[in-house]
């Protein structure tokens, strides 16, 4: 039922202040960054089955599984899986399930007679939808000059839907555990009788969150990419002659481009011509040489910008840190792929 009464035009002006925000330019750069997989042991058991979970009425072991076998690094799939129809079949064959759910004492055994190095089971624990209804107020004129308003009330839904889930991946090898954990997902949606929204329905829902949650699980598993935003330097730091600045603002410019070839070579022509003494120069030439690949040259620019600094900057001082950070990681990513 809607509630109507007028209320006077003069009695809702509000007076808006603002001001002016002056903000400095800068020039950034994305760095693609290969990190490795939360759980290092999972390198080791990249042929997966995935056993039907107890409680699943969501699908969360089929998304599971379909989030596995998708899984690329570099253009070559990262896990081998084995089918869920061969897994089903086995477990049938073998009656290793009771009620549809594996004994996870005999899931070491179907890993064997399967092939896979390892197992993942779980349960969940919790799938619901709750509706809540509620009023929102709103506002209308009430002629045409608008001096006047109505205020009414509008009828409003807010479903919430949740779902919990256990996941555990066991070494079908060691018959130990390899990772194990809980996973809690919630997501509310709103719709007003005057807004073109519309609410998902439970089940679709509940699909959202077991994708989410096979989503988060498979990321443990997976060295992945990651980008970083990184800012240039592009005030010279010394006495630069016109035709260095203008080789600095060039090869800005073929950075922003994504032309790093043509950037990489002015700026080690700026670092030559300034006998390597511009730590602007050895510092966005190392920001190049990062999101090359180059890491290694990019520590030593990193390094010789460091000792050329007389004042902290902040860019460089955070490069030194970050620069043996993503070394580290990228060689535990690597040694991780190649197992």
């Amino acid at each position: 039922m809607f509630k109507r009464f007028i209320v006077k035009g003069a009695g809702i002006l509000a007076l808006v202040s603002g001001a002016w925000m002056l903000t400095a330019c800068t020039t950034t750069v994305k760095l693609k960054v290969l990190e490795p997989a939360q759980i290092d042991r999972a390198a080791h058991t990249k042929q997966i089955a995935v056993s039907p979970f107890e409680g699943d009425t969501v699908g969360l072991a089929g998304k599971i599984e379909a989030t596995l076998a998708k899984q690329k690094l570099d253009g070559d799939y990262y896990f081998t899986t084995v089918s869920r129809k061969e897994v089903d079949q086995l477990l049938q064959e073998q009656q290793f399930q009771y009620s549809g759910v594996v004994n996870e004492n005999r899931l070491v055994e179907a890993g064997e007679l399967l092939g896979a190095q390892a197992f993942v089971a779980g349960e969940v624990t919790s799938a619901s939808a709750r509706d809540d209804r509620h009023y929102e107020e709103r506002m209308e004129c009430a002629n045409k000059k608008c001096n006047e308003y109505r205020v009414y009330n509008v009828a409003c839904q807010i479903r919430t839907v949740s779902m919990g889930a256990n996941i555990k991946m066991i070494d079908v090898s060691k018959g130990d555990i390899i990772h194990a954990d809980s996973f809690t997902k919630s997501r509310r949606w709103k719709h007003c009788r005057d807004d073109s929204r519309t609410l998902p329905t439970k089940s679709a829902g509940l699909e959202l969150l077991a994708s989410e949650i096979a989503t988060d699980f498979v990321h443990r598993l997976t060295p992945h990419y990651t980008t970083m935003t990184v800012t240039l330097l592009d005030d010279p730091d010394m006495d630069y002659s016109a035709e260095q600045k203008k080789t600095l603002s060039l090869a800005i410019e073929y950075i922003e481009a994504g032309r790093l070839d043509k950037a990489e070579r002015m700026l080690g022509t700026l670092l030559d011509s300034t006998d390597n003494r511009s730590y602007v120069a050895a510092y966005d030439l190392g920001v190049v040489k990062e999101a090359q690949g180059d890491l290694a040259e990019a520590r030593r620019l990193y390094h010789l910008a460091d000792d050329l600094q007389v004042e902290p900057v902040d860019e460089i001082n955070e490069a030194v840190k970050r620069i043996d950070r993503v070394m580290v990681n990228r060689e535990k990513a690597l040694s991780q792929i190649s197992q």
